[in-house]
């Protein structure tokens, strides 16, 4: 919506279970990810895990019957790494015996965020676990409903995500201290280690050794503890993470340097010349902790999509209370009130429009940047803005249930799903760790027995190199990363995306199914040719023809009426009103006797067409239904009606052949219609006189013939077409979409947004193998480096201290790589 916005929901469906989110704390690499994963899957009745690391969380499905939130929370634990969930207690007021118990458990328990709920009537308070991203207001709203009072304290009011992102900027700030600290020292540790400066070669090597030790201890013990802490998680479940790497490593240097301070003769009495490693030691996490600085803040730039969203939203409604215009927080708004927004004002949340008329600026939904005009009847979308004129709205939706939450909640989990080409990482990821502590065992036996004088040193130091080298975290990060930014894009372009796997397989598409009405027309019949005849004015044709039909729901004369209404003609009511079924109607308009239909209904009243009379197949072969018009049975003119095309519509056909895709438009019209609607938007191959319950059909036609197809329809009538593509992609206006069924959902009804949906996957799915190529390619090369290989070759060996400048760089670069995306032009 995916990082620094962490929820936990469960939501029944049904036949399937249910799905919680878990933020996970302790992650640091791609290793992690499998182990958490491997201990959810391994929990009976779990029927799907997935763990992302650029969000630390953790998605499961599973049979609620056959397990619960605890033991999941457990299995998480088990792997050694935390859930963090909050608890807290609340007075409850209204409460009088056992059953009021039960209703306020299950309300809670209902609300989006929280685990568990215990509620006690003896003391009138209820308990509940739940995560930090909890709204508060939703408890609030959730209680009342069940006729009870819940007291909330001020500092919970304090929103989830605003003390989420106080828990993140602490993190960062933490980081950034301890990096610091350990540079400086480090530094220093490095010059006092440097036996050509003269000043430093004047102190005897036992105080200079004291003095070292002195400065690098609080550096490993403090600044590094966190390294030890999470290497010590996984270790008592018999595991290994990045961590363990970077504790080994550091370890190792530091601990030979404390043997030679403190231990030298033990050292010099095996032939190990004596020399300390504590610039080494330090170094390395000075500058691992500044590889996890950076990465913090560029995976907190991840989100920033969701941010924004949030940003959007309104504090306050002015509404109608007792007859008073009051105004209130959004959290107090119901449905059903009357609501009051005023030029240059956010609208607060969904409804329909009562009194009054504005133009509104939609981009925040629709990305497109052009206001729509909205007058009594359209609805309105909480946190657009009005742009012009005065309006009450009745509201609709409230809360969690308004289109900007919708969005949100589906971003966030598009950006907490997994793409399926992040498996093949996650599977290298669970062996890497082992693998690299095998290959830096390896290397320490080889230059021990094989390095000649200083065998021990070149042991050591390659051993160091090698467990600091390695980075299974930008391995863990190639795909996250990316699919957050990509999905937070397309969101700010109107474009939700349903998931990663939906945004993965949306690059390899080559065939896209359009159907015609709604999606490549405008959806209602709109008169596209006004011809007179006998002297008569067009707006003298339409002011009696829309006369008698502005109060008629046929379609066709719906259609003549809006024309009438767009031009501003001023309407008069007809007598004697006669509906001729099937044909058309005959009414009486200042006197006149105006008969309006088709030819047949014009045959029958003996009203000779004249030169009119060629129009009805020139109307008829460009698909549009002609409709005549005759006063005091004298033909005066013909309307062509007909479903329009949107005006984008062939610009966007052009552009999806450009990208290789073969477009095919869908519909249940004659195929001579079809045909000629296909033409104008430029599509050459149809498939008419389809059934809505064939479309599905039509679809698995094409998939067998090795075809892999995108559906895009209203997201309701064409659902089981929409269900049966590889890529389902709703139309829709923001407060109409089918987000279930839909694996993308458009919020505008334009055309270009499939363009730009392509486009978003072609160029995520870059990214993202940009990502994976650097993470495999920088692993691959240089672990053989660091262990020494072109030693015999060149004499090169690479410091321990270059190496933890690497492996810091590999995961920043990785994330730096992602948030290119965030500056994407989704144009051709």
């Amino acid at each position: 919506m995916n990082g620094e916005i962490s929820q936990i929901t469960e939501k029944q469906r049904p036949s399937k279970g249910k799905q919680i989110t878990l933020p996970i704390e302790g992650m640091s690499c791609a290793s992690c990810v499998a182990k958490v994963e491997k201990s959810l899957k391994s929990v009976g009745g779990v029927r799907s895990a997935t763990v992302n690391l650029a969000t630390e969380e953790a998605t499961v499905s599973y049979d609620p019957e056959r397990t619960s939130v605890e033991k999941l929370t457990q299995a998480v634990s088990q792997a050694g790494y935390e859930v963090s969930l909050k608890e807290k207690t609340f007075p409850i007021e209204g409460m009088s015996c056992a059953s009021c118990v039960s209703r306020v458990e299950k309300a809670l328990q209902g609300v989006e965020g929280v685990v568990s709920a215990a509620v006690n009537l003896a003391t009138e308070e209820a308990t509940i676990k739940y995560n930090p991203n909890l709204d508060f207001a939703n408890l609030q709203q959730a209680v009342e409903a069940a006729g009870y009072k819940i007291i909330l304290p001020e500092e919970a009011k304090e929103t989830g995500e605003e003390s989420r992102q106080l828990s993140k900027k602490a993190e960062i700030s933490k980081l950034r201290q301890k990096f610091t600290v350990s540079l400086v020292l480090g530094i220093i540790i490095l010059l006092g280690s440097q036996e050509w400066i003269p000043f430093i070669r004047a102190i005897p090597q036992n105080i200079r050794f004291y003095l070292l030790f002195a400065l690098a201890t609080p550096v490993q013990f403090w600044a590094g503890w966190q390294f030890y802490q999470g290497a010590w998680k996984v270790a008592r479940h018999g595991s290994t993470n990045m961590d363990t790497l970077i504790a080994v490593g550091t370890s190792a240097a530091y601990l030979f340097s404390v043997a030679a301070t403190f231990f030298p003769r033990v050292l010099t009495s095996r032939g190990i010349e004596l020399a300390v490693y504590y610039d080494t030691a330090v170094l390395i996490v000075a500058l691992i902790l500044l590889g996890r600085y950076l990465e913090a803040r560029a995976k907190g730039k991840t989100s920033e999509a969701i941010k924004k969203l949030m940003s959007l939203q309104a504090k306050t409604a002015r509404v109608v209370r007792d007859g008073k215009e009051v105004n209130i927080p959004i959290e107090e708004v119901k449905v059903g009130d009357l609501v009051i927004v005023r030029p240059g004002e956010k609208i607060p949340v969904d409804g329909v429009i009562e009194d009054g008329h504005s133009s509104i600026d939609e981009s925040m939904v629709t990305g497109e940047s052009m206001p729509v005009t909205k007058a009594v009847g359209d609805e309105v979308i909480g946190s657009t803005i009005n742009k012009s004129g005065s309006f009450k709205f009745k509201a609709r939706k409230v809360g969690k249930d308004t289109v900007l939450a919708q969005i949100v909640k589906m971003v966030q989990e598009a950006q907490g799903s997994k793409a399926p080409i992040q498996r093949l990482a996650d599977i290298i990821a669970s062996y890497f760790v082992p693998t690299v502590i095998g290959i830096a065992t390896l290397t320490f036996l080889v230059w021990y027995f094989f390095g000649g004088d200083q065998a021990f040193t070149f042991a050591l130091v390659n051993f160091v190199a090698v467990l600091i080298i390695a980075c299974p975290c930008a391995l863990g990060l190639a795909t996250p990363t990316a699919i957050m930014v990509g999905t937070g894009k397309g969101a700010e372009n109107g474009i939700l995306v349903k998931s990663g796997a939906s945004l993965e397989t949306a690059h390899k598409l080559n065939t896209i199914i359009l159907d015609k009405t709604g999606t490549l027309t405008i959806g209602k019949p709109q008169v596209t040719d006004t011809i007179t005849a006998n002297s008569f004015s067009k707006d003298e044709l339409l002011y009696l023809v829309a006369s008698v039909e502005k109060s008629s729901e046929h379609p066709l004369a719906e259609a003549i009426a809006s024309e009438a209404r767009a031009k501003e003609i001023k309407l008069t009511d007809a007598k004697d009103f006669q509906a001729i079924a099937g044909h058309g109607v005959v009414a009486k308009v200042d006197k006149h006797t105006v008969t309006i239909g088709n030819l047949k209904l014009m045959e029958d009243q003996k009203i000779s067409l004249n030169n009119l009379a060629s129009q009805q197949q020139q109307l008829s072969s460009e698909a549009k239904t002609p409709v005549f018009a005759a006063v005091d049975n004298k033909i005066v003119g013909v309307f062509g009606i007909a479903d329009a095309i949107k005006p984008n519509s062939s610009s966007a056909v052009k552009k999806l052949k450009q990208l290789g895709l073969e477009v095919i438009m869908i519909t249940g019209d004659n195929r001579l219609t079809a045909k000629a609607i296909a033409a104008q938007a430029g599509i050459d191959n149809v498939l008419a006189e389809v059934l809505p319950a064939d479309k599905a059909k039509k679809v698995k036609e094409l998939q067998r013939q090795g075809k892999l197809v995108a559906m895009v329809g209203d997201g309701i009538n064409d659902a089981p077409a929409l269900a049966q593509a590889d890529i389902g992609i709703a139309i829709g206006t923001g407060t109409d979409i089918a987000m279930e069924t839909a694996d993308i959902t458009l919020m505008s009804g334009d055309l270009q947004g499939i363009v730009k949906a392509v486009l978003l996957s072609k160029k995520t799915m870059r990214t993202i193998k940009q990502n994976l190529f650097w993470a495999f390619f920088y692993n691959t090369v240089l672990i053989p480096l660091a262990a020494g290989v072109l030693y015999p070759f060149f004499g090169i060996l690479l410091s321990p201290i270059f190496a933890a400048g690497a492996m810091a760089s590999s995961s920043v670069t990785v994330v730096s790589n992602s948030l290119r995306l965030r500056r994407l032009k989704l144009e051709m």
